[in-house]
């Protein structure tokens, strides 16, 4: 798997999740499908990174990589739910 340079993540920027696990601990083509978009979004990412000549490339970079982690969450999460699995999210907060 790539490794996301969260290190130089511009100040501010919220990080959408990537889950670590499947929806329900269910292994299936939708969660390798998922997967797969991650991966192609953090191999453009660090592509994009750099090519990238000043902030405002840097952060947009680091949008569309957002922006493909929320499209493959959704598609991903979509799926599931019409296969009748629950769908859900926890996040704790300290």
């Amino acid at each position: 798997m790539a490794t996301v340079p969260y290190g130089s993540m511009p100040p501010g920027f919220d990080r959408p999740p990537v889950r670590s696990v499947p929806i329900a601990g269910v292994y299936n083509k939708y969660w390798y499908n998922y997967r797969t978009d991650i991966l192609e979004a953090e191999k453009e990412l660090k592509s994009d990174l750099g090519r990238a000549t000043d902030r405002e490339d840097r952060w947009d970079a680091w949008d569309e990589w957002a922006t493909e982690v929320v499209d493959a969450d959704k598609d991903y999460t979509k799926v599931m739910r019409k296969k009748g699995y629950p769908v859900g999210r926890v996040s704790i907060e300290g």
